[in-house]
């Protein structure tokens, strides 16, 4: 199927109120551009150098997401390029992204990353840790947290239902409370295999990429 065919079966299956992340690593500037006409806005990364590039290639009001692991090295790249980071998951982490963007006099829109299912290959903060983060995170003056993010474990589906509904029970626990510069109004999780799964347990985010530009080609970049 084309990619005009994709995002118009994913957006059909998408309820008001969810945003499409389409997810564009390994994909060239011309198929991003092909989603944007399109209609799409919001186009996920998960390398800072690939991000860059890309986005002086393309159009300036475009929704960047940096949904890949973020180097403390890396920071500095992304300041006033990226609309979201879904991937904070360290105090580390936090405290560079708060002074690089303090710097700028800038403000960092962030997800923190859970690792629901503590898997060694995948990066995310544990649920013991999460408090810790918190508390840092109520600490900042420029990094403001807007909710949750999760790459969950592969598995049928009723293995990804419970581990969607594990992150949206700490999502609405965290909801109920009164936090300084955090607030939880995204919960992004699903992608291409599993999001429908993803929205049905509450997500109102997902990332999708093979489900609209195709398998990727990682000696294409």
């Amino acid at each position: 199927m084309s990619i005009e065919e994709n995002i118009k079966t994913v957006k059909n299956n998408l309820p008001e109120g969810v945003t499409l992340i389409a997810v564009s690593k390994t994909k060239p500037a011309c198929d991003i551009q092909e989603a944007y006409d399109l209609g799409v806005r919001d186009f996920g990364e998960n390398k800072v150098q690939e991000l860059v590039d890309k986005y002086d290639k393309l159009p300036h009001d475009i929704r960047w997401h940096l949904i890949g692991h973020l180097q403390r090295n890396k920071v500095k790249y992304i300041v006033g390029k990226v609309h979201l980071i879904h991937s904070l998951d360290s105090v580390r982490l936090l405290n560079e992204i708060e002074k690089q963007y303090k710097q700028s006099n800038a403000v960092c829109n962030a997800l923190i990353q859970i690792n629901i299912g503590k898997e060694d290959s995948k990066t995310g903060i544990y649920l013991e840790n999460l408090e810790e983060l918190i508390k840092n995170c109520e600490q900042c003056t420029n990094v403001k947290i807007k909710g949750l993010m999760a790459v969950i474990p592969k598995g049928n589906e009723e293995i990804c239902r419970n581990y969607f509904r594990q992150m949206k029970d700490i999502f609405e626990s965290l909801r109920q409370r009164k936090f300084k510069n955090i607030e939880m109004k995204i919960l992004s999780m699903g992608m291409t295999h599993d999001y429908q799964y993803a929205i049905e347990e509450g997500s109102n985010m997902v990332r999708v990429g093979e489900g609209i530009f195709g398998k990727r080609n990682y000696n294409n970049k």
